[in-house]
């Protein structure tokens, strides 16, 4: 998905510092987030009506040393998947809280732009506004992408909340001192709710509305739930494909060195029939010269 029109200004360059080119350090990390901070766009309103809403989710291998990232997007209005992509790569940075943007962005942007339908909101599993920095993956997609984006959390990052009431729709605010940095809302009567913060190009009330439209059935938006499949089969798959493409190189080796083995043997026979034939010639030549007995 290639889509320059919808590209903030200096959009380039963000896009290297932010994650393509990749900070080298802690230090770097957060100066990124700082100079891209101010480009965020909190008031929206954002669009009240999609036509099509992307989910995107990354799955991790246990080893921590492989990623799938997934990008699947949904029609608005049946919920249907009508377009994804996935890449699979290398976490892009270490494992700091709150820098957790630079690990999964590259593949994330790879895999935005392996789409062929042009999202209008993100859904980000993670946080935008509710970030210590006040820059999360939400946010940070937003200004790289120029797309409206907001986050959906299944556990908060910062913040203090009173529980919402038990009814799905309800919210309470979630602050971190004096501000409101999201909501906390209750997709499903009488389970866990989730955090709502705003991304990108949105409002913090449009936000909630379209997670309440993205939650029919379950606790989490159809978009996460789409996303987290993708991902995560795409992450088995490489494994799969790793794990034979191990067992073949290994096999290879295997019969180099038993061919290596039997030339190493052949060799040797030959040798030491080479030296037989030797040791034979010289005794008959020595015989010659010694002549017969009595002789």
């Amino acid at each position: 998905m290639n889509h320059p029109q919808s590209q903030p200004p200096e959009a380039s360059r963000a896009a290297v510092t932010a994650g393509r080119g990749g900070p080298r350090s802690v230090a770097e990390a957060i100066a990124v987030q700082e100079e891209l901070r101010p480009r965020v766009d909190l008031v929206g309103p954002g669009p009240a009506a999609p036509a099509t809403v992307a989910g995107l989710d990354v799955a991790y291998a246990e080893s921590g040393d492989l990623l799938a990232a997934a990008v699947t997007v949904l029609d608005a209005r049946t919920l249907d998947v009508v377009d994804e992509a996935v890449s699979v790569g290398r976490p892009a940075f270490g494992y700091v809280p709150g820098l957790f943007a630079f690990r999964e962005l590259p593949a994330l942007l790879a895999a935005l732009d392996r789409l062929s339908t042009r999202p209008d909101l993100l859904v980000c599993d993670g946080h935008g506004l509710a970030h210590p920095r006040r820059f999360g993956l939400a946010c940070h997609l937003g200004v790289v992408t120029g797309l409206p984006a907001i986050g959906v959390g299944k556990t908060p990052l910062i913040g203090a909340w009173t529980p919402p009431a038990a009814e799905r729709g309800a919210w309470s605010p979630l602050r971190d001192g004096d501000e409101v940095v999201g909501r906390v809302l209750r997709t499903r009567a009488g389970v866990k709710p989730v955090f709502v913060s705003v991304g990108h190009r949105m409002s913090l009330a449009n936000a909630t509305d379209q997670v309440l439209a993205l939650t029919p059935r379950y606790r989490l938006p159809e978009t996460t739930r789409a996303a987290d499949r993708l991902c995560r089969d795409a992450l088995a798959a490489a494994q799969e494909r790793d794990a034979l493409a191990a067992a073949q190189a290994a096999s290879t080796r295997d019969a180099a060195a038993q061919e290596a083995r039997r030339a190493a043997a052949t060799q040797e026979a030959a040798t030491r029939e080479a030296g037989g034939r030797e040791a034979a010639g010289r005794d008959r030549t020595q015989a010659g010269v010694d002549g017969p007995p009595g002789g």
